[in-house]
């Protein structure tokens, strides 16, 4: 019985009555789902977080130029980034900054050398990679079958069989 009873649900986001069943912005797929939506923006000039919500009608770019017309948005503010390395107050700039290559991380050139910045190697994103290649390599080597490596394509080239100049 209550089955066949309509029970009125007003969307929050989008201000239409739905049934039980299709309240949720998700089940009714509202296209103003992300009506109440908090959002932090970043000013690019001096790094400032600005809170934003859903509710507002300005787009993006128009809070970011409105935040740079009201006087708080100080380029001296702008934090530059620094080595994440303990204790180093290095400044990464252009020409000071160097990526580990085994843990992909920016530091500053004096802690260049995994030593230097207690790089994880075991636990760095390039290792499975490496990993996956050799394993790929090998199973295309196995799927050969035995056959040597381009003899057929060097026996048909113009270079002799045998090379005139021998390595010592």
């Amino acid at each position: 019985l209550s089955s066949t009873r309509f029970s009125p649900f007003t969307c929050h986001a989008c201000q239409k009555v739905f049934c039980v069943e299709h309240r949720s912005c998700k089940s009714h797929e509202c296209p103003k789902s992300d009506f109440n939506s908090r959002m932090v923006l970043v000013c690019e000039i001096c790094s400032m977080s600005i809170e934003t919500t859903g509710c507002q009608v300005e787009d993006h770019k128009a809070i970011l130029r409105k935040h740079e017309e009201s006087g708080d948005c100080d380029p001296k503010k702008k934090k530059k980034p620094t080595c994440p390395v303990k204790r180093c107050k290095g400044i990464l700039t252009f020409s000071n900054t160097s990526t580990c290559k085994t843990c992909r991380i920016q530091v500053c050139l004096r802690h260049r050398f995994p030593a230097d910045h207690a790089c994880n190697r075991t636990s760095s994103s390039s290792q499975p990679l490496v990993k996956e290649a050799n394993n790929k390599f090998l199973t295309a080597l196995l799927a050969r079958g035995g056959n040597d490596c381009g003899n057929k394509s060097r026996a048909s080239s113009s270079r002799p069989a045998n090379p005139s100049v021998k390595a010592c």
